[in-house]
């Protein structure tokens, strides 16, 4: 497929939001002072600047380079070695969201299949620091596969994340394509381990629409997160980072985002946010409140 020749214009309703006002230059101060990264700036996320504006930010942990290359993903990928975690992260990663007075802390990583537990440990390691430095803080982590492994997951799971989110991201006939180094069934497969090592952790996942699914194979892949124990959701309009990334299929209109919230919550997932600007940890925090008065 030519992404030149189908690079999409984007509608109106994709503006994005500002970078202006003086609490989202706390938030870059504070970011720049501990030297951390976001998957906000890392990603090109269409909100950072709305997020920013809130005082929030989601930190990304163990560099800001991958081990895959995923097709829809801005993040850089490296064939070559990789930096060893950074063992005083978590600890900059705790005085940072204090700084930033964050009651809802969100914690991401690249995915670093070259650590022999998928970097698991640092995940848990950050968790604790947090936690340590902001009692009574909810956590929310968003990890990748570990190539299924059940002693990472158990790693995150004795950390007692308040929320464990890993993204499906796509319909499992896109997926081979959209992300050739992971699988469709080990991501739901990671899921519903998870909630078998820890059951009362809400699970979380999220889609990006307008790869060239269609509606059934969306619908289906609703129903394998419901059946994972997903019972939170995410929605979103994939957008294009580059030329050289996977071309948009179609744009959903905000109408359509709203109808597949409802069809969403007609399944059973008790919190979905939908809509064209949505992502993994947009407004987690109000996500995760709206969740837990359902459940």
């Amino acid at each position: 497929m030519n992404a030149e020749m189908t690079y999409k214009k984007k509608p109106s309703w994709l503006r994005m939001p500002t970078m202006g006002s003086e609490e989202a230059a706390k938030v870059r101060s504070i970011l720049r002072k501990y030297s951390l990264d976001t998957v906000c700036r890392q990603a090109k996320c269409p909100n950072l600047g709305h997020c920013f504006q809130r005082g929030t930010a989601t930190f990304l942990i163990l560099g800001n380079r991958c081990t895959r290359s995923c097709r829809y993903c801005a993040i850089e990928h490296s064939e070559g070695t990789l930096d060893p975690p950074d063992a005083n992260e978590p600890g900059r990663i705790a005085e940072a969201s204090a700084e930033m007075n964050l009651r809802y802390v969100v914690i991401t990583s690249v995915t670093r299949d070259d650590l022999r537990d998928g970097g698991a440990g640092h995940f848990a390691g950050t968790v604790e620091a947090v936690r340590r430095k902001i009692p009574g803080v909810r956590i929310e982590v968003l990890t990748p596969d570990f190539q299924g492994s059940e002693d990472a997951l158990r790693t995150i799971a004795n950390s007692e994340p308040d929320v464990f989110n890993h993204n499906l991201e796509t319909v499992e006939r896109l997926f081979p394509d959209i992300r050739p180094e992971a699988s469709y069934g080990m991501s739901l497969d990671v899921i519903e381990l998870y909630g078998r090592l820890s059951p009362s952790t809400p699970r979380k996942s999220g889609l990006m629409l307008g790869l060239g699914e269609t509606e059934k194979e969306i619908i289906i892949a609703l129903k394998n997160l419901r059946e994972s124990g997903v019972t939170m959701l995410t929605l979103g309009q994939y957008l294009q980072p580059s030329r050289l990334h996977w071309p948009v299929d179609r744009y959903l209109t905000p109408d359509e985002f709203e109808a597949w919230r409802d069809e969403a919550l007609t399944m059973g997932f008790v919190s979905v946010a939908s809509g064209p600007l949505v992502r993994s940890s947009f407004h987690a925090d109000e996500n995760f409140v709206m969740g837990a008065k359902k459940s």
